[in-house]
């Protein structure tokens, strides 16, 4: 039996379909673009703390004032904050960076409807991929602090967790702000995943619940007081794995 022939990708007369394949592989380079250049931005601003939280959050919230409490405490603490640059928890945490001491940096993505980059960033950069820009909240925080939020929001949340609980990155503080909100969740990690067998109970130590932005602050550096924020040889090794 003969093999089936493939079609010519560069023959503008090879179809649709061929044509579909020879765009889906050229993407490759726009992946590897988006990876290269943020590598390069996101490199020399550390330590950093990746904060993540609801795009829909008015101004006017508690949730709101929260973040940038907290994001203005990690500045005047020598911690760049790396937020997905768009609005509502977001623009809290850039803003409470931005008049701080240290660099205030939005990741941005391009979205149909919702996200639009806020004016408060030092550091720019947008992605097409959200896979490229999940890699780099990771890949240079030293913590994340979570507040409270929707499906992106536990997204990233579950990302950091099963990277951490996997050893495919370091082991960083993850941190929920506002018990009254994620206690809920934790109970049933608790009781449902723990209690099934699902994860292992040490498994639970991933997390920290904090209402206070000092101990959201403070509960970092504790992470840090035997080892500097540097990454170790190997954990370095495992990022570049990442």
């Amino acid at each position: 039996m003969s093999k089936p022939k493939l079609p010519n990708l560069f023959d503008p007369g090879g179809g649709q379909e061929a044509r579909l394949s020879a765009r889906e592989s050229w993407r490759m380079f726009e992946i590897m673009s988006e990876f290269v250049e943020a590598t390069e931005r996101l490199a020399p601003i550390r330590p950093a703390v990746s904060i993540f939280g609801s795009a829909r959050t008015p101004p006017d919230s508690a949730y709101y004032m929260l973040t940038e409490i907290i994001a203005r405490k990690l500045s005047d603490a020598g911690f760049a904050v790396i937020s997905g640059g768009g609005p509502g928890v977001m623009e809290a945490a850039n803003k409470g960076a931005f008049f701080g001491k240290s660099p205030s940096v939005g990741l941005n993505i391009q979205l149909p409807h919702e996200q639009h980059t806020n004016p408060y960033q030092d550091v720019s950069q947008t992605f097409r991929h959200f896979f490229a820009r999940k890699v780099m909240f990771v890949k240079f925080a030293s913590a994340y602090v979570v507040m409270p939020g929707g499906f992106g929001t536990l997204d990233e949340l579950m990302e950091a967790l099963t990277l951490v609980q996997t050893g495919k990155t370091r082991r960083i503080p993850i941190i929920l702000v506002q018990s009254s909100f994620w206690g809920g969740l934790v109970d049933w990690f608790r009781d449902r995943l723990v209690g099934e067998g699902m994860i292992n109970p040490e498994d639970m130590d991933l997390i920290r619940v904090i209402d206070e932005p000092e101990q959201v602050v403070e509960a970092i550096f504790q992470h840090y007081e035997t080892r500097g924020f540097e990454p170790s040889p190997q954990e370095r090794e495992i990022l570049l794995n990442l």
